[in-house]
């Protein structure tokens, strides 16, 4: 027993095992069969087998139920604990029978202990069922429930009570006076009835869990009542004996019934099948039986009585009871299942309603199509959305309201949505354009689910959306000002003809483009007339560049234009032809704006850069701004090709910042002077203050080319204020040693108008260091276009009554110098160096700066010559009247020993004088002022 036990409890995850126990189980039972069948060979073992036998089968049952009811049972633990006790008392009955049978030799006496026993596995089984079944939710429901089992019971009694139990009855109380035999003889139908009943009634209502354990529980109980039903007629109950064929019943529902949980449990470890669950067409069946037990239930009844009336018999009064509370109780049943009925079907109406208001106050489309794609149904809401009234939409073909672009990609979506398990992919998305009543295409986001072989949508319109996100997009990407492609966007069609099909053309370009002179439009006319140019210039780019090219806006007045190759391979061609795009992008910006009532005029400088293999966008890009900014260098207005020597000039010009940045902090810039000498006695006026810088070698080098090409106003700006400090200390300190010769520093207009040094800071300087009044000059170095005229004539003049002495410098090369002799404060003219170099070969420039030395004289200025290198140039200015001379023919830039034994001679030796005379350092009027005879660059 413990051994088939453990072998019913043996369970395996793969289904070869669970079909080798389900076969091993059939052997089981038929070789018992067989048994039976042949008498067991011999009237001993028939009896022990017919006992014992049956005693063994229900103890495994009883074990096997309540092992199932502690380990895993969950829920339905009650029902298996009570299934586990129906078996035990069929277990004790069949011991005791075999005990009076196999054990006393003798017949087991009416009553006896096993009869006791036997009565009592219906009553657990019974309630095992109540706990398997679903229970009613409702107090209806359980009414319902107890009418059924009555209706099923009552007309099994019926039944039964016409065709033997009647009969049954009145021979036992015929035969025998006594109550007990009679009512033992009753007792075991009516309890199988019972038993019978609730299996019937419950079969339906059997709860989902575990569903395989409960169909095999109800089974194994159904061959039992059965075979207790085959038992109990008249006709076997006097000729059985132990060991019959009657017991292979009894033995088969015992060891189902030790199957039915572990069974179950294997099934339920079995991993289920990814999909939907697929409706079987037992269910509608099982359904309509289920409803339709009671009818046939009392139908039953209704033919024992007619059976007993047909047949001429008296009808017995249990069975006129019966049949009366049958029809009653059906009665009863029909009058709730009315009451139900009508409040579902109230219920239902609601919800109908409540729905229908849903559907149809929605501001969503729902539609409803068929597999074939016809809609079967559209809400009303398609009024508002589509503009075409629902009715017209039903019957017509999906595909017909969405744009055929859409069409395609729609379908492909529809299908692998369809193909999806839905447990995986329940919805989808779909975004598409529906044609609209007035013919529109609106942009439409659905989502779309599984309805009964085709599709439902619900749909709503996001044009709106749609468009915000495309300006949204179009924003990103463009300039606000001129609605050009921006620099990302640029950035990304470089990148795209750098890719692709076209990775190989070498002819595609990139252009770089400067408006020049656009600052001095928005300094001049306003920041609004600057905006209007750039409108304007936006869009002669974007009318002169071809159809397949970009045009763009990167910031400020830069543009750029992408020029697609045409896949020539003649490169001299190529760049030929982009040159002449360029000329003629440079020509048409170039043209006059018309801006309100002014006409402005502004420059085009343009780099060009042409694809090469492996480029990124990137560096072709700074390609083309490198030759962009060496076109501005080389003059402006012009186009300039890339070479690859610009980017060599770039780190030339990064290494020299970084090496400017270090001699500023490490003190390795020197103050030098030269010498300003008056032309008609040869003595020291003055003398300018230069800044060199002292190489690691030792070598002075000029920063002026260094400065320049490092571009860093930061640092030069440092370097004015070291220069024009120690320019003050080293004169202060001269004055003290008794040469008291003015000094001369060279400031840009800018830099005089920078925020950055406190206006007092030069008079602090010569509070600080004493240096007295006239003993300093702020030489004046350029008319910046951008420097307003009236904040620098405050400046100047502000400087004046501190007793510092203003000259113009670099007076005859610009355009401003008149303007600025007119305005400003100015005390010495300081001659350009290009004048003074040509004054002797060319007569032009002769009569040129003779006239300019006449302004300086009528208007009682002293002069001074920047650049006099050679004797003739010295004889050719003084003869022109020019005062004061600076350069190469008198002394080069000197360090503080030199100077100092410059100015104890006091003179320096000029040509056309016979015989100089020694006098003073100093002169009238102290000069500031500064060669631009300069050393090279230190190489890099």
């Amino acid at each position: 027993m413990s051994a088939l036990g453990a072998l019913l409890a043996t369970r395996s995850e793969s289904g070869s095992t669970g079909m080798r126990s389900r076969i091993l189980l059939g052997l089981v039972c038929a070789g018992y069969s067989v048994g039976a069948a042949f008498g067991w060979g011999s009237p001993q073992v028939a009896v022990f087998m017919g006992d014992f036998g049956l005693a063994a089968a229900a103890l495994v049952a009883a074990v096997s139920c309540f092992l199932y009811a502690r380990t895993g049972a969950g829920r339905l633990r009650p029902a298996w604990l009570l299934f586990s006790l129906s078996s035990a008392m069929a277990a004790c009955g069949n011991a005791v029978w075999g005990w009076y049978e196999v054990i006393l030799g003798v017949p087991v006496p009416t009553p006896s202990l096993a009869d006791v026993f036997f009565l009592c596995f219906a009553p657990p089984a019974i309630v095992g069922l109540l706990v398997l079944a679903k229970r009613p939710v409702t107090r209806a429901g359980w009414v319902c429930l107890a009418l059924d089992a009555w209706l099923i019971g009552g007309s099994l009694l019926t039944l039964a009570w016409s065709l033997a139990l009647a009969h049954t009855a009145h021979m036992a109380g015929f035969q025998d006076a006594s109550v007990a035999p009679a009512a033992l003889s009753l007792a075991y139908p009516l309890l199988d009835i019972v038993l019978v009943s609730m299996v019937l009634a419950l079969h339906f209502r059997r709860a989902g869990v575990n569903r395989s354990a409960v169909n095999t529980a109800i089974a194994a109980l159904a061959l039992t009542v059965l075979s207790d039903a085959v038992f109990t007629s008249p006709l076997l109950r006097s000729t059985y004996h132990s060991g019959q064929l009657l017991d292979a019943g009894w033995f088969a529902g015992s060891l189902l019934l030790a199957y039915a949980p572990w069974g179950a449990r294997r099934g339920a470890r079995r991993p289920a099948r990814p999909g939907p669950p697929r409706a079987t067409a037992s269910r509608p069946i099982a359904g309509s039986l289920a409803a339709l037990t009671p009818y046939l239930a009392a139908a039953v009844c209704t033919l024992g009585i007619l059976y007993n009336v047909v047949d001429g018999r008296r009808v017995d009064r249990v069975v006129i009871f019966t049949g009366c509370t049958v029809v009653l109780a059906l009665v009863v049943r029909q009058g709730i299942m009315l009451l139900d009925n009508i409040s579902l079907t109230q219920e239902l109406a609601q919800k109908e309603n409540h729905f229908r208001s849903l559907v149809q106050g929605s501001s969503d489309v729902i539609m409803i199509a068929a597999p074939n794609g016809t809609l079967r149904y559209v809400s009303p809401a398609a009024a508002g959305v589509y503009g075409r009234e629902a009715e017209d939409l039903v019957g017509a073909e999906l595909s017909s309201i969405i744009h055929p672009e859409d069409l395609g990609r729609f379908v492909h979506e529809v299908r692998r949505f369809l193909a999806a398990p839905p447990h995986e992919e329940p919805t989808t998305r779909i975004e598409c354009r529906f044609r609209s009543g007035t013919g529109d295409w609106l942009n439409v986001e659905s989502t779309v689910n599984r309805h009964q072989g085709g599709l439902l949508l619900n749909s709503r319109d996001v044009t709106e959306r749609v468009r915000l996100q495309a300006q949204l997009q179009h924003n990103a990407e463009h300039d606000p000002l001129t609605d050009l492609p921006n620099r990302a966007l640029f950035t990304a069609r470089v990148r795209q003809a750098l890719g692709g099909r076209r990775a190989g053309d070498l002819g595609t370009a990139v252009l770089f483009i400067d408006l020049d002179g656009f600052k001095q439009v928005n300094d001049t006319i306003g920041h609004q007339a600057g905006d209007e140019l750039l409108i304007q210039a936006g869009r002669r780019l974007q009318e002169s560049v071809r159809a397949g090219d970009t045009a763009a806006r990167l910031g400020g007045d830069e543009f750029a234009a992408l020029i697609m190759g045409d896949g020539t391979r003649d490169q001299g061609a190529r760049e030929y032809q982009v040159h002449e795009i360029a000329d003629r992008l440079r020509l048409t910006l170039s043209q006059p704006y018309r801006i309100g009532a002014s006409e402005v005029r502004v420059a085009a400088s343009i780099g060009v850069a042409f694809a090469e293999p492996a480029i990124s966008p990137t560096d072709l890009m700074r390609n083309a701004d490198l030759a962009m900014y060496r076109a501005k260098a080389g003059g402006k207005d012009r186009v300039e090709l890339y070479a690859p020597q610009m980017q060599a000039d770039v780190v030339r010009r990064s290494e020299l910042a970084t090496r400017l940045r270090t001699a500023l902090r490490d003190g390795e810039f020197a103050l030098l002077h030269q010498p300003v000498v008056h032309l008609a006695s040869g003595s020291v006026a003055a003398v300018a203050a230069q800044a060199r810088w002292r190489s690691a070698q030792g070598i002075l080098f000029t920063p002026a080319e260094f400065l320049r090409v490092s571009g860093d106003d930061d640092r030069t700006a440092e370097l004015g204020r070291w220069l024009l400090e120690e320019a003050v200390a080293q004169a202060a300190d001269r004055a003290r040693a008794g040469h008291p010769v003015a000094v001369s520093v060279r400031l840009s207009a800018a830099r005089l108008l920078d925020a950055a040094p406190p206006p007092g800071s030069i008079e602090a300087l010569l509070t600080r260091h004493g240096l007295p009044s006239g003993a300093l000059m702020i030489e004046v170095a350029d008319s910046d276009p951008r420097v307003s005229f009236d904040a620098l004539e405050q400046r100047l003049v502000a400087l004046r009554r501190l007793g510092v002495r203003i000259a113009l410098d670099g007076f005859g090369s610009g355009f401003a110098a008149i303007n600025a002799l007119r305005r400003l404060p100015i005390d010495v003219l300081k001659l350009d160096r290009n004048l003074v170099e040509g004054v002797v070969e060319s007569a032009r420039l002769h009569k040129i700066t003779s006239g300019l030395l006449r302004i300086a004289c009528d208007l009682g200025l002293q002069s001074v010559a920047d650049g006099v290198d050679v004797p003739e140039q010295v004889l050719a200015l003084r003869a022109m009247g020019c005062t004061h001379g600076q350069g190469m023919a008198f002394s080069g830039p000197l360090d503080e020993y030199r100077l100092r034994r410059a100015l104890v001679r006091g003179e320096f030796p000029v040509p056309g004088i016979p015989s100089p005379r020694p006098v003073l350092a100093g002169g009238s009027i102290p000069l500031l002022t500064g060669s631009h005879t300069e050393t090279p660059v230190p190489p890099t």
